[in-house]
């Protein structure tokens, strides 16, 4: 499945949408150390980072604990690594996109607006799994903590650069203001789903767009200022 098929802020765990992670098949299985990120990321993301320990970790990944410390030396680093995977398929989501859409901002900003719209509408939705993490970890010496920093300045730094390329105004704050709006929005979509004020969403971001727009001068003055 390609990057673009995907959905920002909404890949599935192991870098798949939602749903559509799967366990590792015996006889065909993955190396040691990529079934135990994939179990760690999808028992993180449907159980909660500290309701899962390293014993269920390794039973799903068809390991031991020993495998486990032997790739990871301990549960955070193992959190860190799981998190660090997770950008890196959103990144490129960004990136796919970006070169589909090279030099066409708004048809950039349209494809990300019908993916934002699939988000709001999957029922599935568990929340992201960055503002999951720092909500769990919220100790600033943990090491996923620049993980989750990182990833969220650069999603509001991929923003704040598109609506700066699409010829809008004050791209940064429409940045800051989208950004926020749709942090809001997946915490509302865990506490009322789909059918909650989150559905109006890409409505609302299509307005902030909207008023952040050039404002073209009225023909009225224009023409006042040429008598």
């Amino acid at each position: 499945m390609s990057a673009l098929a995907r959905r920002p802020w909404e890949l599935g765990p192991t870098g798949k949408a939602q749903g559509e992670a799967e366990k590792p098949k015996r006889g065909a299985q993955k190396p040691p150390r990529e079934r135990i990120l994939e179990a760690a990321a999808e028992l993180f993301y449907r159980h909660g980072i500290r309701a899962v320990g390293v014993d269920a970790i390794a039973e799903a990944a068809d390991t031991n604990k020993m495998t486990l410390y032997r790739h990871f030396p301990s549960k955070d680093e193992l959190i860190a690594e799981c998190l660090r995977e997770h950008a890196h398929e959103v990144d490129a989501y960004w990136d796919e996109l970006s070169a589909r859409y090279a030099g066409d901002a708004e048809g950039e900003i349209r494809a990300w607006l019908e993916a934002v719209a699939t988000c709001v509408t999957d029922v599935g939705e568990r929340g992201c799994v960055i503002a999951n993490a720092a909500v769990e970890l919220p100790e600033k010496d943990h090491p996923a903590r620049a993980v989750i920093e990182a990833h969220k300045r650069s999603a509001r730094d991929r923003l704040m650069t598109l609506f700066g390329a699409a010829g809008l105004i004050e791209p940064e704050t429409l940045a800051d203001e989208i950004f926020l709006l749709i942090e809001g929005a997946r915490m509302n979509m865990q506490s009322l789903g789909s059918e909650g004020p989150a559905k109006r969403l890409v409505r609302m971001i299509e307005a902030l767009i909207e008023s952040h727009r050039p404002k073209l001068p009225n023909a009225s003055a224009v023409a006042a200022e040429h008598r």
